[in-house]
């Protein structure tokens, strides 16, 4: 499929929708690179968004289709907005996020100024441009709470547990405390964010994914079970 430029027709339609019965390459690769995604629910028309740590599994015993599953307090924000209306977006994106300082902007401390940077911070700083960006994807879906104490959910959540170790080193798991210091507790996170038991197991069934690079560039896909109709506009 080629790729369409950012227009309106491009970014507003639904055109240049193609049907695929399983991931394109480039969306996996960016699910598999990416360690972070944010997580939109809505309720009352009132968005909600979730920075969530994630786990992509292709496919299982529980599904043939692909599945994205996150964890959750049960009495979070998204975990009541998500009961109430399952439809969710994600956006993942595999490339480095910070932003360089811009002339004439007054730094607030985070980051230090050009005179102070070492060229490999500067090379750090420029990866968005080069050819280690690829894409963000924006995937929508719905999204179901796993039956409690079910086999599934227990699946489900061992293969969380593998694919997020919440190293120290990763600096996930942050905790306040009482002398206002960050700390990282000693099982990294893992306890209070995945395996504790009022934790919820939440799996996003994938509908359509949009992609879009650095340069603007827009593409499509819904994603359909095998067998599927034979595509959008005649295009499969």
């Amino acid at each position: 499929m080629d790729q369409i430029a950012l227009n309106h027709e491009a970014s507003a339609g639904d055109t240049h929708k193609q049907l695929v019965s399983s991931l394109p390459p480039e969306v996996v690769q960016c699910l598999e690179n990416a360690r972070f995604l944010h997580l939109a629910t809505c309720t009352d028309n009132q968005p909600h968004v979730s920075l969530m740590n994630y786990t992509y599994i292709p496919s299982s015993q529980y599904s043939s289709a692909p599945i994205i599953v996150m964890t959750t307090n049960p009495s979070s924000k998204k975990t009541n907005n998500l009961v109430v209306n399952p439809n969710v977006s994600l956006l993942v994106h595999d490339w480095v996020s910070h932003r360089p300082p811009t002339q004439g902007r007054r730094m607030s401390g985070g980051s230090p100024g050009p005179e102070h940077r070492s060229s490999l911070a500067s090379l750090l700083l420029n990866l968005n441009t080069s050819a280690i960006s690829s894409i963000s994807a924006t995937i929508n879906g719905t999204a179901e709470l796993v039956t409690r104490g079910s086999d599934e959910e227990k699946f489900y959540r061992s293969q969380h547990l593998e694919n997020n170790t919440f190293d120290a080193e990763g600096g996930v798991g942050m905790l306040n405390s009482h002398d206002g210091h960050e700390q990282v507790p000693e099982d990294g996170g893992r306890e209070c964010f995945v395996a504790g038991e009022e934790v919820r197991v939440i799996l996003v069934h994938i509908k359509d994914i949009r992609t879009s690079d650095w340069k603007g560039g827009v593409k499509d896909w819904v994603l359909v079970p095998e067998g599927g109709p034979a595509g959008v506009n005649g295009v499969r």
